[in-house]
Order: C-alpha cells, then structure tokens, then sequence
C-alpha cells in the first residue's frame, strides 16, 4: 500500500494504538485491557476462532492483533500444538505479552500490523471493533485490506471476528463498527476460498467467520 491509501492506514493503526495502550493501562494484561468486558466471552471467541485449527497434529499460526498474547494461554489449555506468532500495533502490548509468555516454547511476540511469515494459519480476534471517531467507509477499508493480509499469511485458512450488524440497536454505540456478516461472508467466498463457514449463533452480538483453503 502506496500514497495516500497508506498514510491514512499509518494514521488509523496509531489512533487505534493509543486507543488500546489506554486500555491496557487501565486494566492490565486482561480481558478488558483488550477491550472484551468479561474473561468468560473472551474464551467464547478463542473457542469459535479455534474451529478452523487441527486437533490432531501441530501447526503454525499467526496472531494479528495479538494484544497481551490471551490465545497462547487458551492453546496451551485446549491442548493444541502450536508454533505460534503474535502481531501487534500496540508495543506496550508487545512488552506485556513477552512478559507474560517469555518462558514459553514456540512462541513469539512481534510489533507490526502484519506477521513477517507465512503460517497454516491466521487468526484476529476484535481488532475490526473500534472504529473510534474514523469515518465508516475508511473503516472499511482498512477491514478489507486486513482480510488480504491475514489471507496472505496463512497457508491453510484463516479466521477472524466482528461486532454484527444485526445487533440491538439501542445497545450500538458510534465509535463501533458493527459488519455485515452477509457482506463479508460473500467477500471472503468470491475472494479467498470456496470454503467459508459464518458463525453467527454462539450468543454474543458478533460472528466469526472461517475461511478454509484448499490443499
């Protein structure tokens, strides 16, 4: 990405870093330092985003907007054998998950927007959430051009969540984004892989969507 397109990507990722560097002063490496109101939803997603991961073999992922580093702990706990990449813009998220996952083998924590390798898998967990006072369709954009990078990192297939549409509208707030999933279910379908799963029903105002690739 070149020109103005890219200055105004920079300038986005920078509010949003100082959006989340306030949240994690505030609340520390946690759930709500990441913005999720409750531990008990953030394991939610980990399990729907989990649903495009093997069980039986170890794998590579890449965790792009990584925050404090939550999904290592929830692979560790689900038993899953991963060789792991977290992403962050947030350096100060960087620093707090190299402190809490420093010992830990076959993991690594990186600042940036994009991960520097090539994974089976990829996954972004909340970082399409807050569009703070951005106009929604540079918001949009910005989405879009995260789905190829998190396409283009990722080998096998790869995952992401969103606030949805279909919310109460009376629970919405302004400087969210709330997607629609039809809309996005279609990009990904017509883009990226002929397999493509949309997860709508797991009780939270939100869905993930698994985008699987062919071998």
């Amino acid at each position: 990405m070149t020109g103005d397109a890219g200055d105004g990507r920079s300038r986005l990722l920078a509010k949003v870093e100082r959006y989340y560097a306030g949240r994690l002063r505030e609340h520390g490496a946690t759930a709500r330092g990441v913005d999720w109101p409750t531990e008990l939803s953030q394991q939610v997603r980990f399990e729907q985003l989990a649903r495009i991961l093997p069980s039986d073999r170890t794998f590579t992922i890449n965790d792009v907007g990584c925050g404090y580093g939550g999904l290592v702990e929830f692979l560790d706990d689900a038993d899953l054998r991963a060789d792991y990449l977290g992403v962050d813009v947030s350096p100060s998220m960087i620093q707090a998950a190299r402190e809490r996952h420093g010992t830990r083998a076959a993991a690594r924590f990186e600042i940036g927007s994009a991960p520097d390798r090539i994974a089976d898998f990829a996954v972004a967990s909340g970082i399409f959430n807050v569009r703070l006072d951005e106009a929604r369709d540079a918001w949009e954009d910005y989405v879009f051009s995260s789905l190829d990078v998190l396409d283009g990192c990722a080998r096998a297939g790869f995952a992401f969540n969103c606030l949805t549409s279909y919310s109460d509208p009376e629970r919405m707030r302004d400087d969210l984004y709330y997607a629609d999933p039809c809309r996005l279910f279609d990009r990904c379908k017509r883009r990226f892989a002929r397999n493509v799963a949309l997860l709508h029903d797991y009780g939270l105002y939100e869905f993930t969507i698994l985008v699987r690739k062919e071998p």
